[in-house]
């Protein structure tokens, strides 16, 4: 072979090592190279076979972008076979370490179809729990997570941190955040989604054939990725921190997404608990990745079946643990309908995937939510929406009325609507009216984006209004998102997301007192 050196030494030897075969860096072998390099510490070197002549070109933009450093390219005398080394972050970095083997093997992405099924046996019956009173004031989901936590997010995430020790440092951060909500005066608590590097995409991380991948590493699966390039940094999207879950086999489910959660919450409180989990038309719509789903699934259609049973399953599990409300999040729906106004590419909603006619769209996330739903409590569904909550910017958020989506909404068979209202984008109020008189609406109270802290006087008169608009059995009350959808950009501080949700307790108790 000669050698094409890089930088640096041409002595250095790999940490680990694959074959890619003729995969190219946007039919699989982007996520190959995360697979293999996460593990390693900074200053790790990983080799990298390969017969696809265009990786020679590819990889060294991929390392650019990523910050990591091309070593050295050998070339084979005869044949097409390249052998690329890199090192992640800077050769300056490396230094003499034991270096932990990947948990990978390049056969992975070959061989999708030897994989986990889901399971086909029955749902577990769900469990009395205790009814949440109307007026009843808690958080859409996520919290500020301490920094401390987020360096652990990425270091699990990585595999360099084992799955006890992440556990023990994410529940410190639960006990922190339980405690701000209770010192606010709330009557349903979360964990914050301390655990997770987003709101959604954390199930990347859990489910059997799943794995998360920077942002920036999916560049290569975008028609044009200095265009989407620009649109992530014009909308305030921190790319390279910020991960995807990508699907590389049949999703299973060998252990449970958010149980875990729960089960420690019942440790720390007594009091009602909501656990949010993506939808089943976000994940859909977020996992759809052609030229990756297509190598295993046909159609989109047979990735949602998957991810309906995922969910279900999820659900009926929570149920039966004793979860008292357990909340759907489809921000996505609000893309389907706003999304070509805007003009622009909507990050938060699979930004990666194609969608159809609206009117299809909605349909079939309709469609998919009552699969997950069916046969559950109605009390203790319920469904979340938004117009974006990625950046403190309102003008990047979709903005648009609810009554193009009413009809959608109304078919949707759950308790509860968790809606966006604080904000003038959302539109007027009134329209809600139409939604069904057996539901009940989360009314919107807070902008989780803004460092005012609404007055009690102000919120005591919202509040009433929600009340005369739909009856006092039917509000609920709540931030209009959560304060930090992905773990590292959140849009406030702790501090001020428990000031806010102290006055609407406060507001709420003024008006209970009436």
């Amino acid at each position: 072979m000669s050698d094409h050196p890089a930088s640096g030494n041409d002595d250095w030897k790999a940490d680990t090592a694959f074959d890619g075969g003729d995969l190219d860096c946007g039919s699989g072998l982007l996520l190959l190279i995360r697979r293999h390099i996460d593990p390693l510490p900074r200053g790790g070197l990983l080799q990298i076979d390969s017969t696809e002549p265009t990786v020679e070109v590819d990889l060294p933009a991929w390392c650019r972008m990523t910050g990591n450093e091309l070593v050295r390219v050998q070339r084979c005398e005869s044949g097409k076979k390249r052998s690329f080394l890199v090192c992640k972050g800077s050769l300056s970095e490396r230094t003499q370490r034991s270096v932990p083997k990947p948990s990978a093997t390049a056969a992975d992405m070959q061989t999708t179809s030897a994989v986990t099924k889901l399971g086909e046996g029955p749902l577990p019956e769900p469990v009395e729990a205790a009814p949440i009173p109307p007026l009843s004031v808690m958080g859409i989901g996520s919290w500020p997570r301490p920094r401390w936590l987020l360096h652990a997010i990425h270091e699990h995430i990585s595999g360099r941190l084992d799955d006890k020790s992440f556990e023990e440092t994410a529940n410190d951060a639960v006990r922190l955040c339980v405690a701000a909500q209770l010192r606010a005066g709330v009557d349903v608590v979360t964990d914050g989604e301390q655990r997770r590097d987003s709101y959604s995409s954390f199930v990347g991380g859990i489910l059997d054939n799943c794995q998360l991948v920077p942002i920036t590493d999916l560049l290569a699966y975008v028609d044009d990725p200095e265009k989407f390039a620009k649109e992530l940094q014009a909308l305030d999207v921190p790319a390279a921190e910020v991960r995807h879950p990508a699907v590389f086999g049949r999703l299973g489910r060998s252990r449970p997404l958010t149980l875990g959660e729960l089960r420690f919450l019942r440790q720390i409180t007594d009091k009602p608990i909501k656990i949010a989990l993506p939808g089943p038309y976000l994940l859909t719509r977020t996992m759809w990745l052609e030229c990756i789903s297509d190598r295993v699934y046909q159609t989109r259609e047979e990735l949602a079946d998957d991810v309906v049973r995922v969910l279900r399953a999820e659900l009926f599990d929570l149920l039966a643990a004793g979860t008292n409300l357990v909340q759907f999040d489809e921000p996505v729906l609000s893309e389907v309908v706003f999304g070509a106004a805007a003009g622009q590419r909507s990050f938060m909603c699979g930004a990666l995937s194609g969608k159809r006619d609206p009117h299809e769209e909605l349909a079939f996330a309709a469609d998919l939510l009552n699969r997950v739903v069916a046969g559950a409590p109605r009390t203790r569904t319920g469904l979340h929406m938004c117009r974006g909550n990625w950046s403190r910017n309102e003008e990047l958020a979709l903005k648009g009325g609810y009554e193009p989506l009413l009809e959608t909404l109304r078919s949707i068979r759950v308790g509860t609507y968790f809606l966006e209202l604080c904000t003038p984008r959302a539109g007027e109020w009134e329209v809600l009216r139409q939604l069904p008189a057996d539901c009940r609406i989360g009314v919107g109270m807070l902008n989780p984006k803004s460092d005012h802290v609404e007055t009690v006087s102000d919120l005591t008169k919202s509040i009433e209004r929600a009340i005369a608009l739909f009856g006092f059995d039917r509000v609920l009350l709540n931030p209009d998102c959560g304060f930090a959808t992905f773990a590292d950009n959140p849009v406030n501080s702790a501090e001020i997301a428990e000031a806010k949700l102290a006055n609407l307790c406060r507001a709420t108790a003024l008006v209970r007192s009436k």
